[in-house]
């Protein structure tokens, strides 16, 4: 059973993503910002079923990371415009440098995957901390629209808490990319100095 209950609140998270960036550009702030509370909480809860209901599937461990990254970059890329009448904006450069880390790592993966045929891209506790942060950071722009001085007070805080960890999460990819090809290099000659041997 491929479309699980998890599965099926993965994709509604992603229906969520354009009525989230259609009620922002429109002039909806604060129903924009309830669509992104529920969106959220589809997050925990298709992981929560997944691991009750016992429906870990292989199609659910590529649509959650993908559902949050179109949700985080909708939101990002949204909330840089700034002729949106919004109290906070995020700033170009954090989004331009979020998204640039995004397709660092993708394109290291596809290009592990093309010499290695490598297949286990699990996520980092740091990759999982900047996805947090990355969160609060539209939390916090969201949170303008309803408490705009304690947004205010925060929004510094996390612009460059998302700032660190974004960047820390690259080089920590990059790092365990070099370490990937390495080891089947490694493993490449052994295997030929053995065939050698033999021969």
């Amino acid at each position: 059973m491929l479309l699980t209950y998890a599965n099926q609140l993965t994709i509604l998270r992603m229906v969520f993503v354009p009525c989230f960036v259609i009620l922002l550009i429109y002039g909806y702030p604060r129903l924009a910002t309830m669509v992104f509370l529920f969106a959220g909480m589809t997050d925990g809860l298709d992981g929560l079923l997944a691991r009750k209901l016992q429906q870990k599937t292989v199609l659910g461990s590529f649509l959650d990371p993908m559902a949050d990254k179109i949700l985080l970059t909708a939101a990002f890329v949204t909330l840089s415009i700034p002729s949106l009448q919004l109290p906070l904006h995020i700033p170009t450069w954090l989004t331009v440098l979020t998204i640039s880390r995004d397709v660092l790592i993708a394109l290291s993966v596809l290009a592990i995957h093309i010499q290695t045929q490598h297949t286990s891209f699990p996520p980092s506790l740091l990759g999982k901390c900047t996805t947090a942060v990355q969160l609060l950071m539209v939390g916090v722009c969201m949170l303008a629209n309803f408490e705009p001085k304690l947004a205010s007070a925060l929004f510094n805080v996390v612009k460059y808490c998302t700032l660190a960890f974004t960047l820390a999460s690259g080089l920590h990819y990059s790092y365990k990319s070099v370490k990937i090809v390495a080891s089947y290099q490694v493993a490449g000659d052994v295997k030929k100095r053995a065939q050698n041997y033999r021969s």
